[in-house]
């Protein structure tokens, strides 16, 4: 680890010691490699390489738009390489919000989810990318398995207070 010197404006520093107090963060080298970081990541953000990332894709759409569920797990489907798992939850009668960790090389991660976000219907839509190490062997392998039906339907009905339906 490098040890640097660095010299801001005063106006700055509370501005850093308040973004400090608001996150929690006990000490000044915590935060600006943090910032760091982001302000990295946020300058890069065009850039199309192969570093291996990984990313969450987060949107909101409507279920009930023509045939958007089915195209959403096909693409899903089609990119199972960069689809790790998915968080599927009912907001309300007509909007779902999906959560997708993906992971694989940035310019393939950020080209799927910016494909997702620009879908008809999907109303918001948010990806954040995390660069990470190329990957070690560990000299073991995970292998998972699970299923999907083609038709996705949703039934929405209010629990009562004992949580019964």
């Amino acid at each position: 680890m490098q040890r640097l010197t660095i010299t801001i404006d005063d106006d700055l520093l509370a501005e850093v010691d308040g973004f400090m107090a608001r996150r929690g963060y006990d000490n000044r080298s915590e935060a600006f490699r943090d910032l760091l970081r982001s302000g990295l990541e946020t300058a890069d953000a065009g850039a199309s390489d192969s570093r291996p990332c990984i990313a969450t894709l987060s949107y909101v759409y409507d279920h009930a738009a023509r045939e958007l569920p089915k195209r959403l797990t096909q693409e899903a489907h089609d990119h199972s390489g960069l689809a790790q798992a998915t968080l599927h939850v009912h907001i309300d009668q007509e909007s779902c919000l999906e959560v997708t960790v993906l992971k694989g090389e940035r310019a393939e991660v950020k080209a799927f989810a910016d494909h997702v976000i620009a879908e008809r219907g999907v109303r918001h839509g948010h990806v954040a990318l995390m660069p990470i190490e190329a990957a070690h062997d560990h000299g073991h392998a995970h292998s998972h398995s699970h299923s999907h039906s083609s038709s996705h339907s949703h039934s929405h009905s209010q629990a009562t207070k004992s949580g019964k339906k």
